[in-house]
């Protein structure tokens, strides 16, 4: 295959996970005793580690957080730019590319098959933890409140609609793994850059 062409498949690919996820965004419901708003962009964060797999989808959540310090409102309620950073959300932002290069690296380490699917799940179900962890210790560290008060208010509301979202993200990524092997993806890639 061209590596222009590959190129800027990967490229494109992305630069549309990326905006997949800040439209995930658009929509999102506050909640009066959490600084963390509900939204769909976990999911973003997600679906690129598995159908991007380690290397894309860890750019593709680097450019969101890049289009934030840059001030574009891309995220929930508009918002963007470097105060977001230091503000209570942080850690979750900056768990988006540690969990897409997780799971990606994970999903490129599954066998493919029926059997793969509950591996599948239970990486994208790790993620949803692994968002949660720097997410709840930077809100306790910039809110100053007890890590337990932390939990309550930045994890416990979020766990059903994130185990929702980790099945989603395994349901879409398996049902494109059924169209194209991503490892094959991947390693078209990885032989583009070496």
């Amino acid at each position: 295959m061209n590596p222009m062409f590959v190129r800027m498949r990967n490229l494109t690919s992305v630069a549309l996970f990326a905006a997949l996820t800040v439209a995930l965004g658009a929509v999102y419901i506050p909640l009066p005793w959490s600084p963390i708003p509900i939204t769909a962009q976990t999911l973003g964060a997600m679906l690129a580690g598995g159908v991007l797999g380690a290397r894309r989808g860890l750019q593709s959540m680097l450019l969101v957080l890049v289009l934030v310090a840059v001030g574009l409102p891309v995220l929930a309620g508009g918002r963007g730019g470097l105060g977001v950073f230091v503000g209570p959300t942080a850690g979750y932002l900056i768990a988006w590319p540690i969990v897409a290069l997780f799971i990606g690296w994970a999903v490129e380490r599954i066998p493919f098959g029926k059997a793969s699917l509950p591996l599948l799940m239970a990486t994208n179900v790790a993620g949803v933890f692994l968002i949660y962890l720097p997410g709840v210790l930077w809100m306790s560290y910039v809110t100053s409140v007890p890590i337990n008060q932390a939990v309550v208010a930045g994890v416990v509301p979020f766990i059903p609609g994130d185990l929702v979202k980790a099945f989603a993200a395994t349901m879409a990524t398996f049902a494109l793994w059924r169209t194209s092997d991503p490892r094959a993806t991947a390693r078209m890639a990885l032989a583009t850059h070496q």
